[in-house]
């Protein structure tokens, strides 16, 4: 074995490969930064806000919803791309996450627990919801599931808006206390700080999400991880090779959800209000999907592009060009025709077609997926 690997290594340094100890010291650089991506850019968003003071203010709460944005993205993920199940209803536990984060502290119910503890109950509770639409839809797949989630999603809506005792109807429930109310660290009140200070947000927000990430990475190459992917390209042969179906998918429902209430919690936190029941409606499921899509099925570093380009669009592009329209009166009727945001779903529609047609795989896919997509083009 040993005069195996030894002649292999001999055979590259005369002639195959180049070895990466090899490459021009340009080509080592593009190498470790394809390799690391993740470190690039934690370490670039971890010192964003010592360079763009703006991130102090109202830009620091608008790149915060883009992290739960990111984060609610990758639990839908694991649904649409590793597991291949058609979900449409992301936004109800998104929902869910929210509003059992507020009944937990806000000061109208008796609980008013801590933030953290919220938090974890927030995302069992929509884990356990995620297993109760998933046992009994386990037999459907494509368009049939889609319409179950579809419905399912517009049935939590609806019950968040007529239960107005409970949920606050069309108000919501609020004020959400922030992470750390009444907690004392070294003099600083934490609660006050996050109220004060969005870039305690931005950082709380960064750092879930980067657990997130470190935990779907795991994920992906773990057993359960590959056996996802089994069950997505053919069921029969995963169940002939002693893969039980059943706990794949149900597992596959549950973590999604289980993301998904995680990032609505953070929501909630983060707004001081879980918003009205229509903040998670069939619009911001679709707007995640198409996330999804365009970046990537199965990928997480696509996920995270996709959720950029379209979320970063609607929530930090669109606002700022409007403003600027307004300050120099190009738009002084307020037409819907001369704003972005008056545009912004014939762009998301333009920007899926035309990923369809000239990149299916998406713009950052995963490998296996885009040499299944090759393979069958040749």
């Amino acid at each position: 074995m040993q005069k195996n690997v030894a002649s292999t290594d001999a055979a590259r340094k005369a002639g195959g490969d180049p070895l990466p100890d090899a490459l021009p010291f340009g080509s080592q650089i593009t190498l470790w930064l394809r390799e690391r991506w993740d470190i690039v850019a934690i370490a670039c968003l971890a010192l964003a806000p010592l360079f763009i003071p703006a991130l102090g203010g109202a830009l620091g709460g608008q790149v915060t919803t883009l992290f739960i944005y990111c984060i609610l993205a990758l639990g839908l993920n694991v649904m649409v791309g590793y597991t291949g199940l058609v979900h449409l209803g992301i936004a109800a536990f998104f929902g869910i996450g929210a509003y059992v984060m507020a009944i937990l502290t806000v000061p109208m119910y008796p609980f008013q627990i801590g933030f953290l503890a919220a938090a974890i109950l927030s995302t069992l509770v929509a884990a356990g919801v995620g297993l109760a639409l998933g046992a009994p839809t386990l037999r459907l797949r494509g368009d049939y599931l889609a319409i179950v989630t579809l419905g399912f999603g517009e049935v939590v809506k609806v019950t968040l808006r007529n239960l107005e005792q409970i949920t606050g109807g069309m108000k919501g429930l609020n004020p959400v206390p922030p992470p750390g109310a009444g907690v004392q660290i070294g003099g600083i009140d934490l609660g006050l700080a996050f109220a004060i200070d969005p870039r305690w947000f931005y950082y709380l927000s960064l750092g879930v999400l980067i657990g997130v990430v470190i935990a779907m990475r795991r994920l992906e190459n773990s057993r359960l991880g590959r056996a996802w992917v089994a069950v997505r390209e053919n069921e029969l042969a995963a169940s002939a090779m002693g893969i039980s179906a059943t706990r794949v998918k149900l597992s596959a429902f549950a973590m999604s959800s289980a993301v998904a209430g995680l990032a609505g919690c953070l929501y909630a936190a983060s707004l001081s209000t879980t918003a009205d029941p229509n903040a998670y409606d069939f619009n911001r499921s679709i707007m995640v999907l198409c996330a999804v899509i365009l970046g990537g099925l199965g990928s997480i570093p696509g996920t995270l592009l996709g959720v950029t380009i379209l979320v970063g669009f609607d929530t930090v592009l669109a606002p700022w060009a409007d403003s600027w329209i307004q300050q120099m009166n190009i738009n002084p009727t307020g037409s819907s025709l001369l704003s972005f945001s008056g545009w912004r779903l014939a762009i998301f529609g333009a920007a899926l077609v035309l990923v369809m047609r000239f990149r299916p795989e998406g713009l950052v896919p995963s490998r296996r997926l885009a040499a299944e997509l090759r393979q069958e083009h040749s």
